[in-house]
């Protein structure tokens, strides 16, 4: 059973296209209809000079992007919150014709090193979560033949599976103490939310509208929860109580609004919405309901990254003409553009003591994990096309 293509839960764009084009069981997403993201549709499957091309549409008059030479991928960096390790997903023996590739887990130290494959087989393991304490990740498998939660340390030992329902149960974080764990199910039909305790015992369904809900977080103090639902065409920002009430519509517009998250101070909500014509980053205030726009340029700014200390939000532009990284204050003065190749960046996510931001980035011939210092400095690739035992860090020149 595939998710809602609507539904949005941080996947990095291209790995879609892998999923989709090797025909395995997977879990299968859209960044919706902001219109920001990188490429996020699969128009075509060609032969071109003998091989196989994949073709993806890009914003205004941009040539479709050929991504098929590409593979395989690391994507979607998340950092321990502990700061010590980051925890991604990749599938590193893609093969087209044979459509034999799966997904795996992958863990790191933060400087790149000890890279460690938690997961491994034809089975789609993807979607990491980290656990307040760093110790556990609980994650999206199909391994037993459906879309389940499962959790397991930080070297893959003591594998627990957390859901055994009807439908897709899909992790989205866990609550502040660690005790809960917020995830969305089509169990009973639409996409609605739920929590769970760590253990996977004392399921309680928070949301049950008729629509679905998705892309769902906790405030930093564990009292409310975030997340975006409607339809494609025009989403809205929701808050919710922990214990599933008090729902109220934060953006009530006609065109979608989407990417929602919370700054640390459990108060403010950075999010992507298209009310101005493009793609742009707001910020709402919730305790007064005051929405200030944050950046405002001719092209797309999405997926903000609030920094741990909530000065500063990272995010993807494309006022370039590519997809690149920015960092602006949190009132969108200054920004600063932090990368400049001719491939694309996705997916920014700082570092827990605010001191580098990993990121997806295309470059060099495929998607690899690197960080880079909020002033641009230092940019390090983590990950590259090598055994896991073999991995190390190479700064790039």
């Amino acid at each position: 059973m595939s998710l809602p293509l609507r539904i949005r839960i941080g996947i990095a764009v291209l790995a879609l296209v892998a999923l989709v084009v090797a025909a395995v069981a997977v879990v299968t997403v859209s960044s919706g209809s902001d219109g920001g993201d990188p490429p996020d549709r699969l128009i075509f499957i060609a032969r071109k000079d003998g091989d196989y091309t994949i073709r993806m549409p890009r914003s205004g008059n941009q040539r479709p992007l050929e991504v098929a030479s590409y593979f395989p991928w690391d994507a979607a960096p998340i950092w321990s919150p502990d700061g010590t390790k980051i925890a991604f997903y990749g599938d590193r023996v893609f093969n087209l014709t044979n459509a034999d590739d799966n997904v795996d887990l992958f863990v790191m130290a933060a400087d790149g090193t000890g890279l460690t494959r938690l997961s491994e087989g034809e089975d789609v393991d993807a979607f990491p979560v980290w656990s307040a304490d760093s110790t556990r990740i609980a994650f999206y498998s199909d391994r037993d033949g459906n879309g389940e939660i499962y959790s397991m340390a930080t070297d893959g030992s003591g594998v627990q599976r957390l859901t055994e329902r009807n439908g897709v149960d899909v992790p989205y974080d866990y609550s502040p103490d660690g005790k809960q764990l917020l995830f969305g199910s089509n169990a009973a039909g639409n996409f609605d939310l739920y929590v769970m305790n760590a253990d996977g015992g004392g399921v309680k369904q928070l949301t049950a509208t008729g629509g679905d809900e998705f892309d769902a977080s906790w405030s930093a103090d564990g009292r409310r929860i975030v997340y975006q639902s409607g339809p494609d065409s025009g989403q809205d920002i929701y808050i919710i109580d922990a214990d599933g009430s008090d729902r109220v519509n934060l953006t009530v517009r006609q065109l979608s609004d989407v990417s929602a998250r919370w700054a640390p101070d459990g108060v403010h909500i950075a999010f992507v919405s298209k009310r101005g014509g493009d793609a742009e980053i707001y910020v709402m205030d919730t305790a007064f309901s005051e929405l200030s726009r944050l950046t405002e340029t001719a092209r797309d700014d999405i997926t903000p990254a609030w920094a741990p200390d909530g000065t500063r939000i990272a995010f993807v532009s494309n006022r370039d003409f590519n997809h690149e990284l920015y960092v602006a204050n949190s009132d969108g003065t200054a920004p600063r553009r932090l990368t400049s190749d001719e491939g694309w960046e996705a997916y920014p996510a700082w570092s827990p003591d605010g001191t580098r931001i990993a990121f997806t980035s295309f470059r060099e011939g495929r998607r690899d994990i690197y960080v880079i210092q909020p002033d641009g400095s230092g940019l390090t690739r983590l990950t590259a096309d090598d055994e896991p035992e073999a991995a190390s860090a190479a700064p790039v020149r």
